[in-house]
């Protein structure tokens, strides 16, 4: 009975959004960032990983970035939609779920069947040459990443997956879209996100500023707690729950 009053909620609500975050692909075995087992926590050779995901370090040795990336980008295949994953989707199919802004760049959403996903922090789905622009998608990059390759263009440029790098700017237009979208909500989900990380993470007080209604469910405390209507630490029982009663509608 845990998600009885959630679902009570997106039953009344005729625009929710979904917020998401690392968090939610704990459980499809994914390792967060800032969790207990975080991927942060470490250093990965001697680097921090702050400093490996950042522009000026890709620029310098993009290998180094390549050889840390064959096991947290480019085995996505071996990873599978969760409990949030699929409850999203199902709330979608049923007219419940205007769309998902998600910090994650594993793709799970997408896999799980959800069609409105905007991915905040770009995507390792398409790829690029610094030299050329020429466009790359992941099923060519990512078996050339897992034989030991620093993939370069025919044109001799080093490849860049599409996801936002420390120094790099968020795409100005689609945090514009994320704004509106949650200013005019009358039910923001935030899921498995410590809203830390800016800008993106500010976003949901745009749903308090517009009168919405904002949802919490996340296994650490984040900053905006005291903002929501409803708070739970476990995303497994609950969204679980939730995907049972969706399975009734």
């Amino acid at each position: 009975m845990i998600a009885e009053q959630l679902e009570q909620m997106l039953r009344k609500s005729s625009h929710t959004v979904a917020f998401t975050g690392a968090g939610i692909s704990t459980l499809s075995g994914i390792r967060d960032f800032r969790g207990a087992n975080g991927v942060y926590l470490q250093p990965w050779h001697g680097k921090q990983v702050e400093e490996i995901l950042s522009l000026d370090c890709f620029l310098e040795d993009p290998g180094l970035f390549y050889r840390w990336a064959q096991e947290f980008i480019y085995r996505l295949d071996e990873f599978h939609p969760a409990a949030v994953h699929r409850a999203l989707a199902g709330l979608e199919a049923h007219g419940m779920l205007h769309c998902v802004y998600t910090q994650n760049i594993d793709l799970l959403h997408q896999k799980a069947g959800s069609r409105k996903v905007y991915e905040l922090h770009g995507s390792p789905a398409h790829h690029h040459c610094l030299r050329c622009r020429k466009e790359f998608g992941y099923a060519e990059i990512a078996p050339r990443v897992l034989a030991g390759e620093v993939p370069h263009c025919p044109c001799g440029g080093v490849i860049k997956p599409d996801i936002v790098f420390y120094g790099e700017s968020l795409d100005s237009d689609l945090l514009d879209q994320a704004f509106r979208d949650m200013e005019e909500a009358e039910l923001l989900l935030v899921l498995g996100s410590s809203l830390t990380v800016q800008p993106a993470a500010s976003l949901p007080l745009a749903t308090r500023s517009g009168g919405g209604r904002i949802v919490i469910v996340n296994a650490q405390p984040t900053p905006l707690d005291g903002y929501a209507t409803l708070h739970y630490d476990d995303l497994f029982k609950v969204f679980d729950d939730l995907e049972h009663r969706l399975a009734k509608l």
